[in-house]
Order: C-alpha cells, then sequence, then structure tokens
C-alpha cells in the first residue's frame, strides 16, 4: 500500500499517462490475496512499486506527484 506523504490518503490515485499512449487508459486497482495493491491498466496486471507510483501516479485528492511513500498499515482502503 501506498500514501500520500502530502494528505496521507492510502491509495487514492489517477495514473499519468503519456501523452502518445494508445491504450483505452482504463484502470482498476485492488487487492490481491497477499494484500499487495495489484494496478490492471489495459488487461495488463501487475503489482507496482514505490518507484511506479512516484513516476506515475498523482493522488486524487491533493492533485501533487512525486509525493507517495510505503504506507505500512494493513488495513486497505480503496475508493474506485
Amino acid at each position: 500500500m501506498f500514501i500520500c506523504k502530502n494528505c496521507k490518503n492510502i491509495d487514492k490515485f489517477e495514473l499519468m499517462f503519456a501523452p502518445d499512449y494508445a491504450g483505452s487508459k482504463t484502470f482498476t486497482r485492488r487487492y490481491n490475496a497477499n494484500g499487495e495493491l495489484e494496478i490492471t491498466v489495459d488487461g495488463y496486471i501487475f503489482v507496482p512499486d514505490l518507484q511506479f507510483m512516484n513516476d506515475h501516479a498523482v493522488c486524487k485528492y491533493c492533485g501533487q506527484i512525486y509525493i507517495w511513500d510505503y504506507n505500512m498499515n494493513k488495513n486497505p482502503e480503496i475508493s474506485q
């Protein structure tokens, strides 16, 4: 799980897509059986790391980028 260092929201983000990305830009997020965040982008499923989050995710609430850190709280909350 990841937490915004600015507003402290957990895993509430939108992905930033490159302007030349040709996919539909559809993504979902969920927690797998191991408690890891899984992201699905146009059918491709992966578990993001901190570098991915800081390179491609913007906080949905405060709009900040490059501000993610690992959240050690084991009670995931995701709003879709």
